[in-house]
């Protein structure tokens, strides 16, 4: 299809940018991990003594693996030329299985045993958790910590340059800008370590989670010990409560984690944009570029509000996932079969967001000319530690005296040192008091990292 005439953005103008994920979050991937499931269930019902199935050679695994090894687009449409006739997405999966194993005399003989005592829910669940691992080990983590890594040298890169804070907008306290930086730094490495320890769970006890059916046809197997460990040789945490659906809490926990390392990025690109509109940087121009249709001046940071759309959009689904999914009537509803196929889209507007903060942040230029300007116009910012000073040396109402002189006033350094050498303090504190500058009251900025 023409990129164009896509309904989603995601499949048409932003396409290239996520394209990596179709292999992960599409239909035709999610048909794959059910094919995973599926043969490494059939492949543990061999490996039961109990069971009485007989041992797979070499030769029938490699054929059973080889259905997934040569998976690919003419596969999926078999697949879902099934399902036209099905009407149900797992059950195509299983007929297809079965068409599969008329080509092998020894595997054709036990067919049925395809989907045994499994509801299509113990083959999607383990499909979904397959497919969030491989979006946490294979994208989130992957593309997260490019942006960590980025805000962390800027962070070094930017250690030294003092600025003027502002708070509630106004002029404030002095920090530097690589502080800043490395405040968004250690918020995500927070996230990213809670990100890191979400169990991803997964069940496969049958219909309503009590593995009535698996009980009733072989009721000397330990079916919860067999459970147990065909999730966990999925690489998941095996839920042993659950009634025909994985309840999802795991998903939820992931999406409201993925939504706070959003939240973060998002309050960092609205400040970095704040950053641009002050001047405090510039941004590299790009041969040929234009910033509007009508001002040939502009250079806007488009990077940055492209970045603050996407995270809205992919936050408000990632929303509705974590909100909707972990709820469901009884032992069953459909209702969170559809939610779960937009996974990818909360996904792909995340992926969509990182890209343009990373490709913002590569244009990124320190602007100290206006940086300096700033401190040097403000220094009235030394009315805090004046008063300090003060309060230290015992002087009464030394807060009150410094409202007086500075508040909503500009006080220029002629009238700070004139007020502090006026001042019945020690001599040492008055000297660090007339070497300091807006440039120099920093604090421990540069040693807190």
């Amino acid at each position: 299809m023409d990129r164009v005439l896509a309904v989603s953005p995601l499949d048409g103008r932003y396409f290239e940018q996520v394209n990596q994920l179709s292999f992960i979050v599409s239909e035709f991937a999610l048909i794959k991990y059910r094919l995973i499931v599926e043969i490494e269930w059939l492949k543990l019902l061999f490996a039961i003594e109990d069971f009485g199935l007989p041992k797979l050679s070499d030769e029938d695994i490699n054929y059973l693996d080889n259905i997934v090894k040569n998976y690919d687009i003419s596969v999926c449409n078999q697949i879902k030329t099934i399902e036209k006739t099905t009407n149900h997405d797992v059950k195509a999966i299983e007929y297809y299985l079965k068409d599969q194993f008329k080509n092998h005399q020894q595997l054709n003989k036990y067919k049925e045993f395809i989907h045994f005592a499994c509801t299509s829910e113990d083959i999607n669940n383990l499909s979904y958790a397959l497919m969030i691992k491989d979006l946490k080990d294979k994208v989130l983590f992957i593309e997260i910590n490019k942006i960590c890594n980025k805000i962390e040298n800027q962070a070094y890169l930017y250690k030294e340059v003092a600025m003027m804070s502002r708070t509630h907008g106004q002029p404030a306290t002095p920090t530097t800008m690589g502080k800043e930086f490395y405040n968004i730094y250690y918020r995500l490495q927070r996230q990213l370590k809670q990100l890191n320890n979400n169990e991803i769970l997964g069940k496969i006890n049958g219909a309503v989670g009590n593995y009535n059916a698996h009980f009733v046809s072989f009721p000397n197997i330990n079916w919860v010990e067999v459970s147990k460990r065909f999730v966990e040789r999925l690489g998941l945490t095996f839920n042993p409560y659950t009634t025909q659906i994985e309840p999802h809490d795991y998903m939820a926990e992931i999406f409201d984690n993925l939504r706070r390392i959003n939240i973060i990025l998002l309050d960092f690109a609205r400040d970095i944009w704040g950053y641009i509109a002050i001047n405090y940087f510039r941004q590299r121009i790009k041969e040929g570029e234009v910033g509007s249709s009508t001002m040939p001046h502009k250079v806007n940071p488009i990077d940055f509000e492209n970045c603050e759309g996407n995270l809205g959009l992919s936050n408000s689904i990632l929303n509705h996932l974590s909100e909707k999914l972990p709820i469901s009537r009884w032992q069953r509803d459909l209702s969170d079969s559809t939610v779960l196929r937009n996974i990818g889209v909360a996904i792909s507007y995340s992926v969509l967001a990182y890209n343009s903060l990373l490709k913002g942040l590569d244009k990124l230029e320190i602007n100290q000319d206006i940086i300096n300007l700033d401190l040097d116009n403000n220094w009235e910012l030394l009315a805090e530690p004046i008063q300090m000073i003060m309060r230290k040396a015992g002087i009464h109402n030394a807060y009150e005296k410094l409202k007086e002189l500075t508040r909503g006033k500009k006080i220029d350094a002629v009238k700070i040192k004139e007020f502090v050498n006026s001042l019945d303090i020690p001599e040492n504190d008055k000297k660090v008091l007339l070497n300091l500058t807006p440039h120099t009251y920093i604090g421990l900025a540069k040693e807190l990292f």
